[in-house]
């Protein structure tokens, strides 16, 4: 099974990594317009196949991506000085309006795996410009929310003194600023959360819950500030979203396609539960979300719909 990566800074070479640490795939191609870091990443990435699983990684161009099953895309620019988030987008886009039609040339029948940011938005590009080539959106995913629901659950295992794959809660919406904790749908073991905590004899009040939400909306910011970008956490969402599509698993991730309308918001990209398998996203779960929380969703339905309008208009 063969994956590509376009894009090869420190969320693809992440998760090219990731796959190979964990067995994913048989054969992992490398992308990038700097064939010398994409060269240098694969021979490096190729000494650890000793210590970690027998896969052939090497680096290639767009005619080499021919038969890869999923194709992560992490390609894309940087913000500059005083550059602002629409000339940003305006940058990306242009980006991705070359790189997504190299790769369906080659690979028409792939599922392309955004990770590029911000997220969303690029995702909703990138279904647009597949869409010229039959590509449909339910074969174009975005990361979506995927990195922020471990985050939630990683924070909330420790409160509870659990493995956090016992902990069931879900961020869903734009990822970034507007996101949505759904507090509560949230359950360790199957008992609510504030029940869990109540018999475990656990604080859990106000003051720790937005601790909490304040710890995972402001993650990213955190990271960066200490050591200049996240990779380690994408890098394993991107790698768990690859295996789940390989292995048909029909798992629920909360990565982000384009819909029809999420939350009363026409044609937008934001992540929902979405239900993973071999051909893409099979189906979409709404949330019997609270009051608060579904007028949290369209909030942020609404905030990536702007930019998208901001965007189209300048395309």
């Amino acid at each position: 099974m063969k994956v590509g990566i376009v894009g090869t800074g420190l969320v693809g070479a992440t998760a090219a990594y990731s796959l190979l640490m964990q067995g994913i795939g048989r054969e992992i191609i490398l992308v990038d317009l700097n064939k010398e870091r994409a060269a240098a990443e694969a021979a490096d990435l190729l000494h650890a196949v000793p210590f970690a699983h027998s896969l052939n990684i090497r680096s290639g161009d767009y005619p080499d991506l021919t038969g890869c099953r999923v194709v992560i895309v992490a390609a894309g620019v940087g913000q500059r000085p005083g550059e602002t988030r629409l000339q940003l987008l305006e940058r990306n886009a242009a980006v991705f309006r070359s790189v997504v039609p190299a790769i369906l040339e080659r690979a028409p029948e792939t599922i392309l795996l955004v990770a590029s940011n911000p997220v969303d938005v690029m995702t909703h590009v990138t279904a647009i410009y597949a869409e010229e080539y039959g590509l449909p959106s339910h074969r174009v995913i975005g990361s979506g929310t995927t990195l922020d629901t471990a985050r939630f659950r990683a924070l909330l295992g420790q409160l509870a003194g659990v493995d956090p794959t016992h902990v069931h809660g879900y961020v869903i919406g734009e990822h970034g600023d507007s996101e949505v904790l759904t507090w509560s749908l949230t359950n360790v073991g199957n008992l609510p959360l504030a029940e869990f905590c109540r018999l475990q004899e656990i604080p859990f009040d106000e003051t720790i819950r937005r601790d909490i939400d304040r710890q995972v909306r402001q993650a990213a910011y955190t990271i960066i500030n200490g050591k200049g970008a996240t990779y380690y956490g994408i890098g394993s969402a991107l790698a768990r979203i690859v295996h789940v599509i390989l292995r048909d698993q029909r798992a629920i991730l909360t990565v982000c396609t384009r819909r029809p309308q999420i939350a009363g918001v026409r044609d937008v990209t934001a992540a929902l539960p979405q239900l993973i398998g071999g051909n893409g996203v099979l189906a979409t779960f709404p949330l019997p979300l609270d009051d608060g929380e579904q007028a949290a969703l369209q909030n942020s339905a609404a905030v990536i719909r702007r930019a998208i309008d901001e965007l189209e208009a300048t395309m």
